[in-house]
């Protein structure tokens, strides 16, 4: 999955003409982590990903699914829309483990449906 993050990470980059240095000085990292986050051998790039998607302008969930399964722009109900105001209120941090929370949880509801 990280090597895939990482194509579209430097997909992105390149569609907006910026370097590897470019990136790694707006997200505050050095041009190795950015050039490891591309490859797949990225630490710490989960810590990161809100702000790597905010330099390339991005959502995070085009870096991590791709821009074909992007969620729908509008929330469709009242709890959608009081989770993505929270969301946003949500430091960089603490949005990177809501979203680690939130796909565990979807998959534990997969599993248990199946079962």
């Amino acid at each position: 999955m990280q090597i895939e993050i990482g194509r579209r990470i430097r997909t992105a980059r390149q569609e907006r003409g910026l370097t590897q240095e470019a990136l790694a000085a707006a997200i505050g990292v050095s041009r190795s982590a950015v050039a490891q986050w591309e490859t797949g051998r990225a630490g710490q790039l989960t810590t990161h990903l809100a702000a790597i998607a905010s330099a390339l302008e991005v959502g995070v969930e085009v870096l991590m699914h791709g821009a074909d399964k992007r969620a729908p722009a509008q929330a469709t109900s009242g709890d959608e829309l009081a989770l993505l105001r929270l969301y946003r209120e949500c430091t960089d941090e603490d949005r990177q483990f809501l979203l680690h929370t939130a796909r565990r949880m979807a998959r534990l509801g997969a599993r248990s449906e199946a079962a």
